[in-house]
């Protein structure tokens, strides 16, 4: 249903406007009435509406004024009604998001039209916020790199994770942790995993994703370029192992964390 509020200062129009339409057979329901701008803006405020019909002229604040201010921080279409047709009376209301001057009195073909335009203007706001929900919504994924306890105890196990945020650009193994740090792979396994909930390689593996992730976010490096930079040179690789993580390819990512594609 999309929210409809309605600001008309003349009894009988705002009566009709309000019980002849079929709103809900249109898909609409009316939240809100007013009868000045200073009520209008109130209905605005409290019910946040789809559509709002308006009338220029009316006392107290006119529907001119009520639309500059509360087009900017509410997000609704807005249809003018007039008894009056002025271009600079249109020119005005088109500066602060009219998409309809309607002249009274009002044709209901003509009416039932602007809904419709106002509705379609409704569904692409819905879009792009729904959009820009998911866009975040993806751009604040991150793997999950800490232990479960939430914090390293373990001194051995700091200095592997050390080690691998200082060389996961670089080829590394166990055996490479094993030769820098002077422990046994066995001893370095068995505490990785205690300590961690997981094994060093998995670790890596999550670790160098995040930091293609955010890479990717950042958007200055060719994607091309990315899985050698995060340590996993093999393209083709690199889209098998960041689809296992993240449940989709790199360029899909990118589309949904920055709208476009590499």
């Amino acid at each position: 249903m999309y929210k409809v509020v309605i600001v008309e200062d003349e009894e009988m129009i705002l009566k009709g406007l309000v019980y002849s339409i079929p709103w809900a057979e249109i898909g609409c329901t009316v939240v809100g009435q007013g009868r000045n701008g200073v009520e209008g803006i109130e209905q605005i405020k409290l019910h946040q509406p789809d559509i709002v019909l308006v009338d220029i002229n009316m006392p107290i604040l006119s529907g001119t004024d009520m639309l500059r201010q509360t087009h900017t921080d509410y997000c609704y279409s807005a249809i003018i009604l007039s008894g009056y047709s002025s271009f600079q009376y249109a020119r005005d209301a088109m500066a602060y998001g009219a998409i309809r001057y309607l002249l009274k009195p009002l044709k209901r073909e003509e009416l039932f039209e602007a809904i419709e335009d106002a509705k379609e203007q409704c569904n692409v706001r819905r879009a792009w916020v729904a959009q820009k929900q998911s866009q975040e919504e993806w751009r604040a994924f991150h793997m999950e790199l800490r232990p479960p306890s939430g914090e390293v105890t373990d001194a051995v196990v700091q200095s592997m994770l050390d080690y691998a945020q200082a060389n996961y650009q670089e080829k590394v193994t166990l055996q490479s942790v094993s030769e820098a740090l002077n422990y046994s792979i066995a001893f370095l396994n068995k505490s990785f995993k205690k300590q961690m909930g997981t094994t060093f390689i998995e670790y890596l593996n999550r670790l160098r994703i995040q930091k293609a992730m955010d890479m990717m976010k950042d958007g200055k490096i060719p994607l091309q370029d990315v899985s050698w930079k995060c340590g996993i040179g093999d393209y083709k690789y690199f889209n098998i192992v960041f689809k296992k993580y993240i449940g989709c390819t790199p360029k899909e990512y990118l589309v949904k964390v920055n709208g476009w594609m590499e």
